[in-house]
């Protein structure tokens, strides 16, 4: 099924921290195959990448009367009401996030405001929207919040799934944690009609340099130190964004009020695996008088360091009907000709 049928009813989606890496993959494939309208909402932090959505408008102006940007954050209470009651969505998707884990760590309160606050307010008022609507708008409204494998904790055998404990160990992971936590108490107690989803580690085109495969591309082609948390064995389960994005627009739109989803592609790879593959495909493509394995360096082990997180979809997979398109593979070699081609304007 095309994202155009899936969205069949759908007229506006508000979509908070669109800016971001998974935030500007999904804007940009709702305005590529679907008609409905899109209200981003965006705080614009360090970590956003407002080209990701103003190549797509310049390349295809078509697109502009159906796209609307607001930069406001979300801990503006009185200003996300009057985004919401502007946008008159039918769904909200919730993507704003802090989440780098190392800053959680040095500065855990951004987190707390973003992750924690900031989804308080957006429910709220999400909230009041849905208890002024009527009809079939009323029957279709979703609050959808993406959220991550990490609330779960380190795991040695089996895989996360839906009823998987949070044990969350980093002041990122635990923020997200408490989020997912306001969400199913508002559908619970109010009534929100609500999915979370719980999600693997994304790759792909438009990453903010500072996570794992960016940064290490980057520091490849400058032929900087890559560098290599502990022993590199730390175990990470892979998704690749185009996958997820489809996912998340199938679980929005087909998924039951109250209910959860775990959605990963069963790639599981530890940090040197994927810092090695990088290298080799970087041997290929970007040639040097010396394999970029060179380049890696162990450096000293971050605090709280999760050693596993693994997801198991079978739920989305068997109840929705959703399976990734890609293995690692195929993604990571279109991840890294991407930014080989895009490195100086992302």
């Amino acid at each position: 099924m095309q994202i155009k049928e899936i969205l069949e009813g759908k007229k506006n989606i508000l979509i908070t921290g669109g800016l971001g890496f998974i935030g500007c993959n999904l804007i940009r494939s709702l305005l590529i195959n679907s008609e409905v309208n899109i209200f981003n909402i965006d705080k614009v932090g360090y970590a956003s990448n407002p080209n990701s959505i103003k190549n797509l408008l310049r390349e295809n102006p078509q697109y502009e009367s159906r796209y609307k940007f607001f930069r406001e954050n979300l801990t503006n209470k009185e200003e996300i009401k009057k985004i919401i009651d502007h946008s008159n969505p039918d769904l909200i998707m919730h993507l704003a996030a802090e989440s780098h884990v190392d800053k959680s760590i040095e500065s855990p309160i951004d987190f707390i405001n973003s992750n924690i606050l900031g989804t308080f307010n957006i429910l709220e008022e999400a909230r009041n929207f849905y208890n002024k609507l009527v009809g079939d708008k009323k029957l279709n409204f979703r609050f959808h919040h993406i959220s991550t494998d990490e609330v779960f904790g380190s795991i040695i055998n089996n895989r996360f799934m839906e009823e998987s404990p949070y044990r969350p160990n980093s002041p990122y992971s635990a923020s997200k944690a408490s989020s997912d936590h306001l969400v199913r108490a508002w559908n619970k107690t109010y009534g929100l009609p609500t999915i979370i989803t719980n999600c693997s580690n994304n790759f792909g085109p438009w990453q903010f340099h500072e996570k794992l495969i960016p940064l290490t591309i980057n520091q490849a082609i400058n032929n900087k130190n890559i560098p290599l948390y502990g022993d590199g064995s730390n175990i990470r389960d892979w998704i690749f964004i185009d996958d997820h994005v489809e996912a998340l627009i199938i679980a929005a739109n087909f998924g039951k009020s109250g209910s959860t989803y775990c959605i990963g592609s069963e790639n599981e790879k530890t940090n040197k695996e994927v810092i090695e593959s990088i290298c080799a495909l970087l041997d290929k493509f970007c040639v040097k008088d010396y394999p970029h394995s060179k380049l890696i360096k162990f450096v000293k082990d971050r605090p709280g360091h999760d050693k596993r997180y693994a997801i198991n979809p079978n739920k989305i997979n068997m109840e929705l009907g959703w399976f990734p398109k890609y293995s690692f593979e195929e993604g990571l070699k279109k991840t890294v000709l991407w930014y080989l081609k895009n490195i100086k304007s992302n």
